[in-house]
């Protein structure tokens, strides 16, 4: 996991801004690369685990675990009809989170939109890469 630190007050925002750096650092070694541009978000943040370790899990969801679990809930009730994690599990919970909020991040791409039915080429994900690392991180966060 990446940008956390115990010394960091756990809040919403410090947990979006975790998930955003480890994006850029994914992108940034050449994630997704000459693949197509719908499949970014399955390389970057369905590939891996962002954390792995129940206690990493736990202390990284924190005090905002319960409103974790309920945007999980509404994502899955909405683009699946139901609730398929595991809500007993923290590592289960903080990796769908950052799978929900990696969607959140990548939309802020408008690169990544205008080739969203094409392969990426070296130049494209240079592009979308410059963009999500200058995404601001608080604007995401207070819009979802």
């Amino acid at each position: 996991m990446l940008g956390f630190t115990n010394s960091k007050k756990i809040t919403m925002e410090n947990q979006y801004d975790s998930i955003h750096s480890y994006i850029t650092n994914r992108l940034e070694e050449g994630y997704g690369k000459e693949t197509n541009a719908s499949d970014l978000h399955h390389h970057l943040c369905n590939e891996d685990y962002f954390i792995i370790g129940t206690y990493k899990a736990k202390e990284f969801l924190g005090s905002s675990a319960f409103d974790i679990i309920q945007k999980i809930k509404e994502y899955e009730q909405d683009n699946f009809g139901e609730c398929t994690t595991d809500f007993s599990d923290p590592e289960k919970v903080a990796n769908m989170f950052a799978y929900i909020v990696g969607e959140e991040i990548l939309q802020e791409s408008d690169h990544l939109k205008d080739c969203w039915n094409n392969n990426l080429t070296d130049e494209d994900h240079a592009q979308i890469t410059l963009e999500i690392a200058s995404v601001n991180i608080a604007k995401v966060y207070n819009s979802n």
